[in-house]
């Protein structure tokens, strides 16, 4: 809006609940778009549980770590690839069949995973999905900020979020739903090309966006569009803006049409967008966040949890903050801003990353010893690798889960878990001999009396981050870009963010056995560090500023080192407005 910047407080919130009654057109387009959130936030958290099942199905999956990596990891490898893709259908195709396309894919990949009959093909499913995910997380919260009031737009684009991270708790309720099911991780995968099908009759009677139409000629339409969106006294102010923003690009290049990488980076203003937006992608992921969502059954085990279904109860713990969250964030994200909201959301993390790290670092140096195998039906079963040990006497549980040839679990007490246990065999055989005499199995984690602590530190993290990092970078990413160049920049982010996901998701399980769980995330926790200084000093505030008028912005401002002063741009705008 021309002549000053609104201000963006809880009254924000406030009027994006009124919309219930007063415009609900406007969270119709929001929340039917945010079902592409709902379909990434689905198979984040789907893939955890049912990963416990597909294992247990699947002898060379549950052997091979690799193979559990890949099953994870082609869906973002898909989704990068998608991202990128999307980037170009939204500036070319427009939103709306970006979306629709998006859908159709997800529910291939869906139906392909429910029907596998092996990894292979499993993985074929995982690709589709990953292509499905890809367009819908770059494109979602794109349609959504493009077809919001500028005052709400953020707590708008937060709605998203929170339907990825309903998904994610919608997930692991259904996981639990199926543990006792026929074909278990058959139903948890194939369920979700039901959100795509809901999505895709939902997009069917919606619009394109009015600011892709306005670009591309197509005025009248999207002045309709705009009618609905706006009350009469906004809407002559908005039009005006978005004329004046598609006036100032076509004198400056020429045309409203094709866009050139070299000159993406030659702009200043895209230039700065996007060290700010892919930046905040980066950290967004480099910190951990998917590990837990992805892993997050596999690590309550790493710290001494037994039994697949304990694990995934424990686990919607941290998915429900993760959910409540977002919500927290629709709450805060245009009252706070989204520049202090991210860098309070990453000091957070760094503390809890700091206390994973200590909680698993005592886990694994205070394991139970192991004691020679005495149980009359366990006896041939004893591990090679600790019978010909030279030093068998110094061996505890997480030795014994490191065998390799063939792998070995760790048979508890019966009498108290943290006692000695035996180093065995690990197959479906012994594992039922154990159970069966009523003690616990353990073969990816090893007992620990503080072990629960660990699943106190996956909740800190995620009340920590999930308000914050967790909806920042999508919603900054959203509305940073000029107008020209917002469909190809925000395939670019979306990009490098499923990049860093992949990296961060193949890599996490073997680095836990590289270098061990503790300093995995202490690793991360250095990461946090960094992205705290990154965002106070690249990253710009966007509350409450139309979407034209963060150009201007951008063109105007440097990277910020004293990030405690506000820069001259801002009081020079603090005046005007009183």
């Amino acid at each position: 809006m021309e002549g000053g910047v609104p201000t963006a407080d809880v009254s924000a919130f406030k009027e994006c609940f009124a919309l219930t009654w007063k415009n609900p057109y406007v969270l119709r387009l929001a929340f039917s778009a945010g079902i592409g959130g709902l379909l990434f936030g689905y198979d984040t958290g789907v893939i955890s549980g049912a990963l416990l099942y597909i294992r247990d199905d699947f002898d060379e999956v549950d052997r091979k770590t690799y193979l559990q990596e890949t099953i994870v990891s082609t869906a973002v490898a898909g989704a990068i690839i998608g991202a990128a893709v999307g980037g170009w259908l939204n500036d070319r195709y427009g939103r709306k069949p970006a979306l629709l396309l998006g859908d159709i894919l997800f529910f291939i990949g869906a139906v392909i995973m429910a029907a596998a009959n092996g990894p292979p093909l499993l993985i074929v499913g995982r690709i589709f999905v990953g292509f499905g995910v890809g367009i819908a997380s770059m494109t979602a919260p794109l349609y959504i900020s493009e077809a919001s009031p500028a005052k709400i737009r953020g707590a708008l684009v937060s709605t998203n979020a929170f339907l990825i991270t309903g998904g994610q708790f919608l997930s692991y309720l259904i996981n639990l739903a199926f543990t006792q099911a026929p074909g278990t991780w058959r139903w948890m995968l194939g369920v979700a090309a039901l959100p795509a099908l809901v999505q895709f009759a939902l997009m069917m009677f919606l619009p394109e966006s009015p600011r892709w139409l306005y670009r591309k000629g197509r005025k009248e339409e999207a002045k309709a569009i705009l009618e609905k969106i706006y009350s009469a006294d906004q809407l002559e102010t908005e039009t005006q803006a978005l004329h004046e923003s598609v006036e100032a690009e076509i004198k400056e290049t020429g045309t409203a049409g094709k866009v050139t990488y070299k000159e993406l980076w030659r702009t200043k203003t895209v230039r700065r967008g996007l060290i700010a937006g892919i930046g905040l992608m980066i950290f967004q992921q480099c910190v951990g966040i998917n590990t837990v969502m992805y892993y997050s059954p596999t690590i309550i085990q790493l710290a001494g949890i037994a039994g697949n279904q304990t694990a995934l109860l424990l686990s919607l713990v941290t998915s429900g903050l993760n959910a409540l969250g977002s919500i927290v964030s629709i709450f805060l994200i245009d009252r706070t801003g989204r520049r202090k909201l991210a860098a309070a959301s990453l000091s957070g993390v760094v503390i809890a990353l700091a206390i994973l790290s200590g909680i698993f670092y005592h886990t694994t140096t205070h394991s139970p010893e192991i004691t020679p195998t005495v149980t009359s039906n366990l006896i041939d079963y004893t591990c090679p690798d600790y019978s010909s040990a030279a030093n068998a006497n110094s061996w505890d549980c997480m030795k014994c889960l490191k065998a390799s040839s063939p792998a070995c679990g760790f048979c508890a007490s019966a009498t108290n878990k943290l006692w000695p246990g035996e180093c065995v065999i690990s197959n479906d055989t012994v594992k039922d001999i154990c159970q069966g005499d009523h003690r616990l199995w353990y073969t990816r984690g090893c007992p620990s009396k503080t072990g629960w602590l660990a699943l106190a530190g996956l909740a800190l993290y995620i009340i920590f981050f999930s308000p914050g990092m967790g909806t920042v970078p999508w919603i900054v990413n959203s509305e940073i870009y000029p107008l020209r160049y917002r469909g190809i920049c925000g395939g670019i982010a979306a990009t490098v963010n499923w990049s860093a996901n992949l990296i961060v998701a193949q890599s996490f399980l073997s680095l836990t056995k590289a270098i061990g769980t503790s300093f995995t995330f202490l690793m991360f926790g250095v990461i946090a560090v960094i992205g705290v200084c990154f965002v106070l000093i690249c990253v710009p505030e966007t509350k409450g500023l139309p979407i034209e008028e963060i150009e201007s912005m951008l063109q105007d401002r440097a990277i910020h080192l004293k990030f405690w002063k506000k820069s001259s741009a801002n009081l020079e705008k603090n005046v005007q407005i009183t």
